[in-house]
């Protein structure tokens, strides 16, 4: 029988070495792992031993089932408790050993053990199992293991993480760069600037060079876009311009994709097939100029809506493309393909609208030595054209009327709303020779009864004087822009004068609109421009206007027409807005 082995409970779980007796002497002080079970086999205490074998504190396991908490198989997993050695001795009250078993450590490493088990009774009353259990290799060999199958543990651990981190980071990258194409895309329905971007966005982040061909008829293809490294031209040759005809039958990558089918992936075995097409021998003859080992060809678009068709080329043997880059190039297609395409129809649709404005736009007049110039530019980039005018011509009394313009809007509704104003101004002011005032207040009470437009700024100006002067101006404002006037002598001034209250405004009509006069000198040059010159969206008028006054005056010695390129060319960067000016320079006596 064995003695009381009840633990005290300031060490409930372990094996008291603060009794005298046996267990003192012999249990606590040996060096083989000890712990005793009830009879449902929970651990009522272990020795130090088993403390450190199996890596978990006597308080820690104190009523585990030991089954449960230690017992596995070889390869980690629960032993079934009907499998178990033990159990079967606990539930037969009988002695019972293992050679070839493995006990779960706290760190969860398994460790190889034999054991030997003891029923425990006080007299014919079973009252557990004493457990004694050892490894099976020496406490070096073990420490050893433990710590290779650690460095393994952390080398294949290190190694998955690397492995899920590229992979996240390549996703990351692709997904990155598939959403910057189409966003900055997305920013301009300029076609040319466009494509310019999505080379800059491909080369040479994805690939060494880029192509791309778009559909230009039924059997046309052109050429419009190669992108390579920066300051290299493919072969010293241009490969921009007209393709032949694609072919509905040809087999070769880009005549296969430009007639609705699969992108192509090519590997250097490809890029030597038999040429079948003179569109096949212009492709190749591209891919070996740029040193072409690998190379994918995508349709712009999808379906039967396909534009074209982009070609990427790498030139290094050691980065082929392969299957994922396939993947998300015909997903860049696939997004491309309409932004262009909406890209090209705007610049269509706008082309005629810009053509139809500026025939709108009256041809100037002469009027002695007076020189006259204009022009008209539409915004640069994502506006439709819209109300910027300008006119000027000869009244009926021989002084010459000047007219700066803008209708709100920018769109074909405006445009013909200022081909309205145009009429009705030149018929109201062509035989009136009193203040400019009063034909602006005479337009203003006409406009929502023979005009479809809602509101307008406008100058208005009368050039009064002989051949040889002297000269003055007559003018009234609109809640426009004020004339900007350059003399000889290096000075530049605003006209600020003459101001009142936009078209449309709705006034009872009862106050009449100022008129300012002043007189101009020998040589001097006059602008009316619209704010399309000057204005940046979210930016200060006031430095606006100061930056025109300076650029103006910069060129107020140059040739009339050469002012006027000039400063419509120093169009603000971020406008949006069109541009028509009109300049008038006085001759010197």
């Amino acid at each position: 029988m064995v003695e009381d082995v009840r633990p005290c409970k300031a060490h409930e779980g372990r094996l008291s070495a603060a009794e005298p007796g046996l267990w003192q002497q012999v249990v606590e002080q040996l060096g083989t792992a000890v712990a005793v079970t009830d009879p449902a086999g929970r651990i009522t205490a272990v020795n130090p031993a088993a403390e450190r074998l199996l890596g978990r504190t006597a308080a820690v396991v104190h009523g585990k089932d030991i089954h449960d908490l230690c017992h596995r198989d070889p390869t980690g997993a629960r032993v079934p408790r009907e499998h178990c050695p033990l159990l079967r001795a606990l539930a037969e009250g009988r002695p019972a050993r293992g050679d070839d078993d493995r006990f779960l450590r706290g760190d969860g490493w398994l460790v190889p053990v034999s054991w030997s088990a003891s029923p425990l009774t006080d007299g014919d009353v079973f009252q557990g199992m004493a457990v004694l259990f050892a490894e099976t290799t020496t406490g070096h060999d073990t420490r050893r293991e433990r710590a290779e199958r650690t460095e393994r543990t952390k080398r294949t651990e290190q190694a998955e993480r690397a492995a899920r981190t590229n992979a996240l980071e390549g996703l990351t990258e692709r997904l990155t760069l598939v959403a910057a194409i189409t966003g900055v895309l997305g920013q301009t329905l300029e076609v040319d600037e466009a494509l310019a971007r999505l080379g800059r966005l491909l080369v040479p982040r994805l690939a060494d060079w880029a192509a791309v061909d778009l559909r230009v008829g039924p059997d046309q293809v052109h050429r419009v876009a190669v992108t390579g490294p920066e300051g290299r031209v493919a072969d010293q040759e241009d490969w921009h311009g007209h393709l032949p005809p694609a072919g509905n039958a040809s087999p070769s990558p880009l005549a296969r994709v430009l007639n609705g089918g699969d992108p192509v992936l090519q590997g250097p075995a490809d890029m030597g097939a038999p040429l079948d097409s003179p569109l096949a021998a212009v492709h190749s003859a591209f891919l070996a100029a740029t040193g072409a080992t690998s190379a994918l060809t995508v349709p712009l678009g999808a379906g039967r809506q396909v534009t074209g068709a982009l070609t990427l080329v790498r030139t290094d043997p050691a980065r082929p493309f392969g299957t994922g880059d396939l993947e998300m190039v015909s997903d860049i297609g696939r997004r491309v393909g309409p932004l262009i395409d909406n890209a090209r129809r705007f610049g269509r649709q706008r082309a005629v609208a810009e053509a139809m404005q500026r025939n709108l736009l009256s041809p100037l007049p002469r009027h002695g030595r007076v020189q006259l110039a204009a022009r008209y530019q539409p915004a640069p980039a994502g506006s439709q054209v819209g109300g910027d005018w300008y006119d000027a011509f000869t009244l009926r009394d021989g002084a010459l009327a000047l007219v700066i313009g803008d209708v709100v809007g920018h769109d074909l509704t405006a445009a013909a709303g200022m081909a309205q104003l145009h009429g009705v101004l030149r018929s109201l002011a062509w035989d009136h020779t009193g203040p400019t005032g009063a034909v602006v207040d005479r337009l203003d009470n006409a406009l929502h009864a023979i005009t479809t437009v809602p509101m307008a700024t406008l100058v208005l100006a009368r050039l009064e004087g002989p051949d040889n002067g002297p000269w003055t101006l007559h003018w009234t404002s609109a809640g426009h822009p004020p004339p900007l006037l350059l003399t000889p002598d290096g000075n530049a001034q605003y006209l600020e004068a003459g101001q009142g209250l936009l078209l449309g405004a709705h006034t009872d009509g009862t106050e009449q609109r100022p008129s300012a006069a002043h007189a101009l000198p020998p040589g001097s040059t006059l602008l009316l421009y619209t704010d399309g010159l000057f204005e940046i969206p979210g930016g200060d008028l006031d430095t606006g206007l100061g930056r025109l006054r300076r650029h103006a005056l910069a060129l107020a010695h140059e040739p009339l027409d050469t002012l006027c390129d000039r400063l419509s060319a120093r169009m603000p960067p971020g406008s949006t807005d069109d541009i028509a000016l009109l300049a008038l320079r006085l001759p010197v006596p």
